[in-house]
């Protein structure tokens, strides 16, 4: 697999001449043109714009927000109900769309077919019983998918105290004992449930791990002993499938919480060990949460005293759980080619790149899929009117139902941009904070945000809400409805991710005719077309540099488009809802990375 080099928007994304337009000053636009389509770095580039974390406030002059003081996180929204909303005139219809170009993929090798397999996922998260991220969404709707292809699957991850047992209809089942170190022997509950009635999922239940309200952390820390409580759900995982008589062929684990379960089965007691013929496989999903913990954890994960080394669990005298994984698991994946590429590299192996380039021909980039059954504006509950590319009225509905929602002026010609995202670094906050206010001083636009996180970046929303009435708003929180609504009602869905696996976002914003503005990493970069304002191409606007800038001008370049190109928008609407994201795609390529893994761990005789 090489490693990818730098690259350069095409040239029909390149700087066209700016000039203020009459048809933008009739629209109530800014005087001057937004900025147009930023491009790789070049000797030319223009001076920056004088974007500032803290920019200028209105006439009643708002304080900037102090990281020191967050305001107490706000409930969640309340019901959303339609309202009697005159709907705007119907768009024109578009120009076909250009045909989308070929995937990049990441070849997986050949393998000899087999029957179906029994398949163990092991995950802290599996949706919609606990989430905080993409993690959880993969691990259903992979599971589901594999299921569907015939294969025996079933999910292993805590009863934690968030979970809804009646809702869910989670019951108990049976207890085991699960052997850690130190001699202890701990008893689980093993509660059961059917995900969405296809796939058995076995809760563990260990009050005194998880028994918490958060899943990693609470407000303010992570916990401490997150070693002790996942090394448990690693090692209780596999005790579980033996005494329900369920050896699997394949154990599937994700992220470092679940990692161990790749040692385990290498270092399972036993002669033959009852695992002897098991493979596992390990997805990265976020390289940068490798799991580093205190080495004094190793005791009680029954890490070998032989296995204390730099290119397995030690990394500068801490544990390293993703490492292990690294290492142990028979194949690796990740979430999306391009990251695949990524990962081989030093600022994208993020001090890891040496474990992950050891790998290589172990390791495969599948790009995740979406659950089309669940983001769809065609059958969407959550949204006050259904639509589809050939009739968008819906669509415009939304967008008026966001702007009420969050107190905007309600004007349908006015782009509404947003994001749905955790506030954090990685999701390119700090570019948003400087961004967002200079693109609000100079351009006609509108710009909402729902998440939370960082407690800096949910005062620097809550500041933005006051310091621009009408034109911006902010909900710290999270909300499956409202994030659906907000799919639906957006013109454009902002993630200047610093990184990014492969992100699910921008996949959603383009089913539901959303055109996302992403930096080009990872994911973002395989599954967004740049457009092309020569032909109207494309499904959404790309920038490469992760600054401030570059992001400004992307806005700008989106907003130009909006007031002088509107044919553009239709076409490159209709382009991004003609996009398919299938999970079937993706199961028929895990299952050739699982024959993969069995032959290596065949042949390799353990």
């Amino acid at each position: 697999m090489a490693t990818s080099g730098s690259k350069s928007p095409p040239k029909s994304s390149r700087k066209p001449t700016a000039k203020p337009t009459a048809k933008r000053a009739a629209k109530g636009a800014p005087a001057a043109s937004a900025p147009p389509p930023p491009s790789a770095p070049a000797a030319d580039t223009p001076p920056p714009v004088a974007v500032a974390v803290e920019p200028r406030p209105p006439a009643a002059a708002v304080p900037a927000p102090q990281p020191a003081a967050p305001e107490p996180s706000s409930s969640e929204p309340s019901a959303i109900e339609p309202a009697a909303i005159e709907l705007p005139a119907a768009e024109p219809a578009a120009p076909a769309p250009a045909a989308a170009p070929a995937a990049i993929e990441v070849p997986v090798t050949p393998a000899p077919g087999r029957g179906p397999l029994k398949i163990l996922f092991v995950a802290s998260e599996c949706g919609p019983y606990a989430r905080t991220g993409g993690l959880g969404d993969v691990v259903s709707a992979l599971s589901k998918e594999l299921a569907r292809l015939g294969h025996e699957v079933r999910v292993v991850m805590p009863l934690y105290r968030s979970i809804d047992r009646v809702r869910h209809g989670v019951t108990f089942q049976r207890t085991s004992c699960v052997h850690m170190g130190y001699g202890e022997e701990a008893w689980v509950g093993i509660h059961t449930a059917v995900l969405d009635g296809t796939v058995p999922v076995w809760f563990v239940d260990y009050d005194r791990f998880f028994g918490r309200p958060g899943i990693y952390d609470e407000p303010g820390a992570e916990y401490g002993d997150n070693a002790f409580r996942f090394g448990l759900l690693s090692t209780a995982a596999l005790q579980a499938s033996l005494d329900a008589g369920f050896v699997p062929d394949v154990v599937h684990v994700h992220d470092w919480p679940s990692a161990l379960s790749a040692y385990y089965l290498k270092r399972w007691g036993g002669s033959p060990s009852p695992f002897a013929r098991t493979a596992s496989v390990l997805t990265i999903h976020n390289i940068g949460y490798p799991g580093l913990y205190h080495a004094s954890a190793a005791g009680y994960l029954k890490i070998d005293p032989s296995d204390w080394r730099s290119d397995r669990f030690e990394d500068f005298g801490q544990l390293n759980l993703l490492k292990c994984g690294l290492v142990f698991a028979d194949a690796l994946t990740t979430v999306s080619p391009t990251h695949a590429r990524e990962l081989l590299t030093p600022a994208g192996g993020r001090g890891l790149a040496p474990f992950v380039s050891a790998r290589e021909a172990d390791l495969f980039g599948i790009l995740n899929g979406i659950d089309e059954d669940v983001w769809d504006p065609a059958l969407d509950r959550y949204i006050p009117a259904h639509f589809d590319a050939d009739h968008m009225e819906g669509k415009s509905l939304s967008k008026l139902m966001v702007q009420r929602f969050f107190g905007l002026e309600q004007r349908a010609e006015i782009p509404l941009f947003g994001i749905v995202t955790r506030l954090a670094h990685q999701k390119g906050i700090d570019l948003l904070m400087q961004a967002i206010p200079a693109a609000l001083d100079r351009m006609a636009i509108q710009f909402v945000a729902l998440g939370n996180g960082d407690a800096h970046a949910e005062g620097f929303l809550r500041w933005l809400e006051r310091a621009y009435p009408g034109r911006a708003g902010a909900q710290i929180g999270f909300s499956n409805e409202l994030s659906h609504l907000l799919e639906a009602g957006l013109d454009f869905f902002v993630m200047p991710s610093l990184y990014e696996p492969c992100g699910l976002n921008q996949m959603y914003s383009m089913r539901y005719g959303t055109l996302p503005i992403v930096r080009a990493t990872g994911g973002l970069d395989d599954t967004v077309q740049n457009y092309d304002p020569f032909t109207g191409a494309g499904t959404g606007f790309k920038f490469w540099d992760a600054t401030a800038q570059a992001l400004y001008d992307t806005l700008g370049w989106a907003n130009a488009t909006w007031w002088d190109r509107p044919h553009h928008i239709g076409s490159l609407r209709r382009h991004a809802m003609a996009q398919r994201f299938s999970w079937r795609d993706a199961a028929l390529r895990y299952q050739d990375v699982y024959a993969h893994a069995l032959a290596k761990r065949h042949g390799s005789g353990g």
